[in-house]
């Protein structure tokens, strides 16, 4: 199937679903936030804090962008990059995903050199063994000098070494969900949308891809890869995963290298970072799920968690909720900033929580 977050994006191209996300940010009840910046092309995806207390925004409308105070301006003219990393004070990482590439890059002020070419990696590997599909979303660098990758599409996590070197460290496993409310919400047995009438004929359990939209390097060394959930998207199903980050060729569930964090039931999570403190920070895209988008529900909003974390078991409380499509979130000291109205064209914002 196509990764979740490329079909959102396809289909908020579409009229009527832009009417919806923009019906979703005018009537979303939050609590307050500051706005950074606006000046984006959007969609947005990944943030990060850069020396400098700059931020980076991948502005898969343009590229990587820098910025400082309030002020926007491109790094580079990368369309489809999906995430970005600070190396030092100038450089960066960033991921690329489109129609036509996915890799993963190097990025200064006016050049850029791919590193790896991670949807020929998934074609020739295809870890997951479910059909090879690439969408490198989100990415993690640590001080050994790997990087590593969320696979959204290929429902895993790579690594990158320096000398561009790919590999495959955890898949992720697929989980068997009830479709009830996926009829339910569709309409069935009557969908008002013929394009849904293929959910009424679904069994009543079908297994749902992962779909891992972002890994982070927790203040224990380890990996900590969170979920979205493939259809049918029900509520409470995203899970974060605990990846050793020495571990290869690990199956999420049933290999010591990588386990289950127990948290309370999370809604397609989009985003996971970790503060100077050791708190991590946990983005919902929506509460309704991200399929509220596809079936024209009305969005709850989305949420920012701020959990204690102590190994495997994390403590988590709402920070922020009733957000307008937040995807992304970064921490800079004690101040805290995310992507809001982030798929709405001409609306995407970088913001400060309270």
């Amino acid at each position: 199937m196509l990764s979740a977050l490329r079909r959102c994006l396809a289909l908020a191209a579409g009229p009527a679903v832009l009417l919806l996300l923009t019906t979703a940010v005018a009537s979303a009840d939050g609590p307050a936030w500051t706005t950074i910046s606006d000046d984006f092309q959007s969609p947005l995806f990944g943030l990060a804090v850069a020396p400098g207390h700059r931020l980076m925004v991948a502005d898969a409308g343009a590229g990587p962008t820098e910025l400082r105070g309030t002020t926007a301006s491109l790094a580079f003219d990368l369309p489809g990059v999906t995430d970005v990393a600070p190396i030092g004070r100038g450089d960066m990482l960033a991921t690329v995903s489109s129609e036509t590439e996915q890799a993963l890059y190097r990025v200064s002020r006016g050049h850029a050199s791919r590193i790896a070419d991670l949807g020929a990696f998934e074609t020739a590997k295809d870890p997951a063994g479910d059909g090879p599909e690439s969408n490198p979303f989100d990415l993690a660098r640590t001080n050994g000098g790997n990087t590593f990758v969320a696979d959204a599409a290929g429902n895993d996590i790579l690594a990158v070494d320096n000398s561009g070197h790919i590999d495959w460290v955890a898949v992720l496993p697929k989980e068997d969900l009830p479709t009830a409310a996926a009829k339910q919400a569709a309409g069935c047995p009557h969908p008002s949308n013929p394009d849904l009438a293929f959910v009424c004929d679904l069994p009543d359990v079908i297994p749902a891809d992962p779909v891992p939209t972002t890994v982070a390097v927790g203040p224990d060394g380890f990996l900590y890869a969170g979920e979205l959930k493939g259809f049918p998207a029900n509520q409470g199903t995203s899970r974060i995963w605990r990846i050793d980050p020495a571990a290869r060729h690990v199956n999420c569930g049933t290999d010591p290298g990588c386990t289950l964090v127990n948290t309370g039931p999370f809604t397609s999570i989009i985003d996971l970072n970790f503060g100077p403190d050791g708190t991590a920070y946990v983005v919902e895209l929506d509460e309704a799920s991200f399929a509220a988008f596809d079936f024209g529900i009305p969005p709850e909003g989305g949420t920012v968690n701020a959990c204690t974390v102590n190994g495997a078991t994390w403590s988590c409380t709402e920070k922020a909720t009733g957000l307008p499509i937040p995807t992304a979130v970064a921490i800079d000291g004690s101040n805290v900033y995310v992507t809001l109205n982030s798929l709405v064209p001409g609306q995407a914002q970088v913001a400060l929580l309270p």
